[in-house]
């Protein structure tokens, strides 16, 4: 009854629109094979990772955790998972991030209990369970089946499956949980402090494919210029999910307010177009956070982009960063725009050539606006 239990709630996962990257210790180790033994697996899991050493461990969460098996050690490898299944997701796709610690049996008798922790973390919601299981009841082999059992069914919460539950603990066995939903708002302010490296709005509804086009800019107003160099944009790509992408973090003013986030999402919202919110203002950190995919800039960025005084006044450091960013498969989308009062296009740009296949251009003749959000701003007195 278990494994038929286990099969379809799988199923169920594997069927619900949700992707998942799994941090697993010392334990629920028969999770991944019934994960990966039911059909439709890569439709959910996205990574499965298992630091099972203490080494492995400390290098996941960058730290000595202050317990290997704990509720915290728990919660920071789900929020580790959580940012990793963002990056690793098809645009627009909900993600989980799930992390386990345990202690179970083994061949040497423990002092300790036998434990596990559980954490899921969602866009909205964190959850995390610690369980006790009575000494000497079960093998390893058993203990192993009951964590991945609970697991599988953390999972299952997770991505908003209702599925009757088969109680797999005894009455000597002690469990408890706890949860904790966050707000737009506090989801927002986690962006801004660094715990979660972007928030993505698909308001778009396209079908999502891997390669991501992204716009970045501050959108202070949105306007006509943008959107249609988008469209022109993503029909020279011929492929891809066009997405804009606003980060909240400046490199030389103040963050953004939560407010003012929400109220520039609010303009993509309007014209039914996907927006991300991240937390990286520089070039070469988007393409970490955005592999393979296509930036849409003017020409004014792009001079500045290759510009060594950007780069301390360096230009070797400029050409190792960019060439950096080439190595993650990213390329740069240029249409034409004023650059010190002329209007520039990409051939107008002196490029290292070592960089050249990595700028595309917009013709001139497919895009051309010489107006601002600046402009616009200031036109309007905002």
């Amino acid at each position: 009854m278990t494994e038929s239990y286990i099969r379809t709630v799988v199923e169920a996962i594997h069927s619900s629109s949700f992707q998942a990257v799994m941090h697993l210790a010392g334990g629920a180790s028969q999770t991944v094979g019934s994960l990966l033994s039911v059909p439709g697996a890569s439709n959910t899991v996205l990574e499965v990772v298992i630091p099972y050493s203490k080494m492995s461990l400390i290098q996941l969460l960058g730290k000595i955790p202050s317990q290997f098996c704990s509720q915290q050690t728990a919660e920071d490898m789900a929020l580790l998972a959580y940012n990793r299944a963002l990056k690793l997701s098809t645009p627009g796709s909900p993600v989980v991030g799930v992390g386990f610690t345990g202690s179970l049996a083994s061949s040497r008798p423990k002092l300790g209990e036998h434990r596990l922790y559980m954490s899921t973390r969602t866009a909205d919601q964190l959850w995390i369970s610690r369980v006790t299981l009575t000494k000497g009841l079960r093998t390893r082999e058993e203990e192993d089946g009951v964590s991945s059992h609970l697991l599988i069914k953390a999972i299952a919460d997770a991505c908003k499956i209702r599925a009757a539950s088969i109680s797999v603990l005894s009455e000597s066995d002690v469990s408890d949980e706890c949860v904790t939903q966050f707000s737009e708002d506090q989801q927002l302010e986690q962006l801004i402090n660094g715990q979660i490296c972007f928030k993505i709005y698909p308001f778009e509804n396209e079908i999502p494919v891997e390669r991501k086009i992204i716009m970045p800019g501050s959108f202070n107003p949105l306007h006509d210029g943008h959107l249609k160099l988008m469209e022109v944009a993503t029909r020279i790509c011929g492929d891809g999910y066009p997405c804009f992408e606003i980060s909240a973090v400046n490199a030389d003013k103040p963050p953004l307010s939560v407010s003012q986030i929400k109220d520039r999402v609010k303009q993509f919202e309007k014209v039914g177009k996907t927006v991300i919110i991240s937390n990286q203002p520089y070039f070469y950190k988007k393409a970490e956070l955005f592999p393979g995919s296509a930036f849409v800039i003017g020409a004014d960025t792009a001079v500045r982009l290759i510009n060594p005084k950007y780069y301390d006044g360096n230009y070797d450091k400029m050409l190792k960063i960019l060439i950096g960013c080439k190595e993650t498969g990213c390329t740069f989308l240029v249409g034409g725009r004023n650059v010190d009062g002329a209007f520039k296009v990409l051939d107008d740009i002196d490029v290292p050539e070592e960089l050249k296949d990595m700028f595309v251009s917009i013709p001139a003749e497919q895009f051309r606006m010489d107006i601002s959000s600046t402009e616009i701003r200031n036109r309007s007195g905002m």
